[in-house]
């Protein structure tokens, strides 16, 4: 029967069952609760369910705002929040010294497994190891035979899953060494649950995380082929990456670029990172790309996520790769029934930390036991690739089972079989109750100087359900904190305490695809915030008390097709003029509609992921913010446009001013930034010239014309300053002066213009040539256009109906501002293609 633990506050008790089949982290060997986990679970008590249940709020809304994703684009659910358990998994500093002893005994003993298969390979001469479980596993690469970097490891990093088994003591699972994740995601833990429960984290005394990263800063700086002044970058798959949270977060945590493939090019011997500034040398690469994706010349010909050319730059010890390309050999599972003979052979002793029973199928013995006995195994493929999991056969059908061992059959040598002990257990706060559930703990080890540093603690997951034997985040897991308890308080040190080589870092120094999107991110924005003004004010006036003239209720909704750009719409010669719903609901929430309102605030929010390393956490916030309102809007109108539909949108404009006020505010006045506010400059010249054309160059009745230009007014946020200052009804020739030529109105056509001419001097100021450049000879000339307007004589019409000299004005200034927005691409964005293969290589990877 389940032992029942009840805090000491038997007022807000929280009860705690002891599983009677599995090892759990709060009892001993004797079955006492330990003192540690004691002072926790009395601590929880207190604050009660309903003070656990807001702890758990409070976290998630913090995740939430640090934009902390972790994405599952391949189950179809897209990026969801980071999990994070309010309740914290707890090691005591002695046992943890046995653990730790442990981890750098194991990352030893890898290192000595790398540099002899890209070596001597005296593991395979003398047999210890089988030549077909190497040779036959995607993960050793030929083309990295020899390659060697900087100092005496190899393995720079090194992630370790682990698990308790029955007898309480701890058992590897898996090791990672191509790219670990998880680190970052340790460090996000630990700094939500320090504002969560500040007052347990502090009188807990828990070893500090800073130490770790200061290490591994260290350690790229000392792998620099380039002195004292290395450029580290942190190159990622992109903004589709399951862990591309935590690739940004580290990158802005250590003080290193975040780039991806196309950002860097090898020339001369060299990789170089493409800036606004040209070309600048990288030094060191902290990847976050699985090895085979690192280079299509020589590793897989069909990536596009790596740099063509890198291992022979590599190879020739001009960069420095960490982890090294090839490390991902040390991740085939089948290691694991080998390592105590590995160990034998390099160390002369068994490890500290045991592996977990495991048996390859591509040994007759194994695969024999491994057949006879499928429903108490687990089975897993020897290399990470899509499409293939890990099996646990216990919940098979015959069906499935009988397929299971067809594939064994067919491919033996690329499975393991494994235990399918469940974990040992930790408690987890899930459906408003303290409950066991499987826990497993991914430590983390980086090579210093001569030695390995440990995480303290490391990223621990727990399932979701009673009956889970996999933990995976995939899977529904979720995370928690480990807590590694000191014998006294600790020392806060961050990772850039200590004096680090620098080099010198301009302003500019940033991949030009960042400055692209940082740039359309600006027009993405302004392009949605203007459609949704005009469609508020579309609103107003159709839903307005007194009867609103045909000829401007047509001229209105034309407005709309004409300024979103989603033609035919309401210019088309059947367009639903008279009963405009569906097709104002399409332009609304269509994702597929380019230049609707979703279709820009998406494009708008994949360009702030594609640049998340260079935005404020309340920028975040507010992105968050915008997202959510963003989802919800189906909901919001999915009866129809029957009341208010203008409320709707107003969440949605009021996110986008706080995203620009935030820019405005908070943002380094870099050219990062001056390429946001240019985009954003422009766009908004783009969409007022548009509204003016459309609305405006068409002549109407006294009448019509006024509720026009008062729409108008009413959309460019000018109405109320328009009746201070004119105190008349609304009047075209005042309202061209407020919108085209008035300098103090931050929405003019004037005051737009010249904007965007000062960002273009500012960046070109740097070249001190004589020659104006095309955009700035476009800008100045669409600027002098709008000083030379005059109002009254723009208001004349011609007998048929237009104003002619209104709509030439405007059609030339659209044309000059698309002509500076082309210009400025071409100057400083990065248009060519991706490389390609024109030979395939023999040793290219399949698919």
């Amino acid at each position: 029967m389940a032992t029942q633990l009840k805090a000491d506050n038997a007022e807000q008790a929280l009860n705690y069952a002891r599983p009677d089949t599995f090892f759990d982290e709060v009892f001993g060997a004797d079955g006492d609760m330990r003192p540690y986990w004691r002072y926790l679970l009395d601590g929880l008590g207190s604050l009660g369910p309903d003070g656990l249940r807001e702890r758990q709020r409070k976290a998630q809304r913090i995740l939430r705002d640090d934009g902390a994703t972790y994405n599952i684009a391949s189950a179809g659910l897209g990026s969801r929040t980071w999990g994070l358990d309010p309740v914290p998994l707890l090691i005591d500093s002695e046992e943890w010294s046995h653990i730790e002893a442990g981890l750098i005994e194991r990352a030893e003993l890898l290192d000595l497994v790398l540099k002899d298969l890209y070596g001597p390979r005296e593991l395979i001469r003398h047999r210890v190891l089988p030549p077909e479980l190497i040779y036959s596993n995607q993960g050793f690469l030929r083309a990295c035979q020899g390659l060697a970097i900087p100092g005496e490891k190899q393995l720079v990093l090194h992630a370790v899953d682990m698990v308790r088994g029955h007898d309480g003591k701890m058992v590897v699972i898996g090791d990672r060494t191509q790219a670990p994740s998880g680190a970052g995601y340790a460090l996000e833990n630990r700094n939500v649950m320090s504002r969560v429960l500040p007052s347990l984290f502090r009188d807990s005394q828990v070893h500090r995380l800073s130490l770790f990263f200061q290490a591994l800063r260290r350690k790229m700086a000392s792998l620099s082929p380039n002195g004292d002044s290395p450029r580290v970058v942190v190159m990622t798959p992109g903004a589709y990456s399951e862990t591309y949270f935590e690739h940004t977060f580290l990158a802005n945590y250590l003080g290193y670029s975040l780039v991806q493939g196309g950002d860097l090019t090898v020339r001369n011997g060299y990789v170089w990172m493409k800036s606004l500034d040209g070309l600048h040398r990288v030094d060191v690469i902290l990847r976050r790309v699985d090895d085979t994706w690192c280079d299509p010349v020589e590793l897989r010909s069909d990536s596009h996520l790596g740099v063509p050319g890198l291992l022979e730059v590599a190879r020739a010890g001009n960069v420095v790769i960490a982890n090294p390309l090839g490390s991902g050999v040390l991740e085939n599972p089948a290691l694991l029934k080998y390592l105590p003979q590995i160990a034998e052979f390099f160390l002369g002793h068994d490890l500290t930390l045991p592996s977990t029973q495991t048996w390859w199928l591509g040994d007759p013995e194994d695969r024999d036991y491994v057949l006879a006995n499928l429903r108490q195994l687990i089975i897993k493929p020897t290399v990470r690739r899509g499409g293939e999991h890990s099996v646990y056969c216990a919940n098979l059908n015959d069906e499935a089972l009988d397929q299971l061992k067809r594939k064994i059959h067919e491919d033996p040598i690329h499975y393991v079989a494994q235990e399918a002990n469940l974990p040992g257990t930790s408690p987890s706060w899930q459906q408003q109750e303290l409950l066991p559930r499987a826990t497993v703990l991914r430590s983390f080890a980086v090579a210093d100087q001569s030695a390995y540093s440990i995480m303290p603690g490391g990223l621990t997951r727990v399932a979701s359900g009673t009956d889970q034997a996999m933990v995976s985040n995939q899977l529904g897991a979720t995370s928690k904190d480990t807590w590694v308890l000191a014998s006294e308080p600790q020392r806060r040190v961050s990772p850039l305490e200590e004096r680090q080589p620098t080099y010198d870092e301009q302003t500019s120094d940033l991949p030009s695809r960042v400055v692209e999107n940082l740039f359309w991110l600006g027009r993405y924005s302004e392009r949605a915030e203007a459609a949704m003004r005009l469609l508020r004010t579309v609103f107003i006036q159709l839903n307005s008390t007194g009867p609103l003239p045909e000829s401007v209720r047509d001229l209105l909704l034309k407005a709309v097709t004409q300024v979103t750009t989603t033609y035919p719409g309401f210019t088309a010669d059947d367009a639903p003029l008279s009963h405009p719903e569906e097709e104002l609901l399409s332009v609304i929430l269509d994702p597929g509609r380019a230049g609707g309102i979703t279709a820009n605030l998406l494009a708008m929010l994949n360009c702030s992921e594609e640049t998340k390393e260079m935005l404020s956490a309340d920028t975040h916030r507010v992105i968050n913010d915008l997202r959510d309102e963003l989802e919800s809007l189906p909901q919001y109108l999915g009866s129809g446009l029957a009341a208010a539909p203008e409320e709707a949108l107003d969440p949605l404009v009021t996110s986008l001013l706080a995203l620009s006020g935030l820019t405005q505010e908070s943002m380094i006045r870099s050219f990062g930034w001056r390429f946001l506010e240019m985009g954003r400059r422009l766009e908004r010249t783009l969409q007022s010239t548009a509204l003016l054309r459309s609305l405006l160059v068409p002549t109407l009745d006294d009448s019509a014309q006024e509720q026009v230009v008062e729409t108008v007014l009413l959309t460019t946020e000018v109405l109320i300053t328009y009746r201070r200052r004119y105190r008349t009804r609304p009047m075209l020739k005042h309202g061209l002066t407020l919108i085209m030529l008035d300098k103090t109105n931050p929405r003019s056509l004037h005051y737009q213009i010249d904007l965007l001419r000062q960002h273009i001097e500012q960046l070109q100021s740097r070249e001190r040539s004589p020659v104006l450049s095309e955009e700035h000879r476009c800008i100045l000339e669409a600027l002098t256009l709008v000083q030379l307007s005059r109002p009254d004589e723009l208001e004349n019409s011609n007998d048929k109906g237009i104003r002619e000299a209104l709509d030439q004005r405007l059609s030339r200034i659209q044309s000059l501002l698309c002509t500076t927005a082309i210009a400025i691409a071409d100057r400083y964005f990065d248009h060519r293609s991706g490389p390609q293969q024109l030979v395939q290589t023999g040793w290219s990877e399949e698919p």
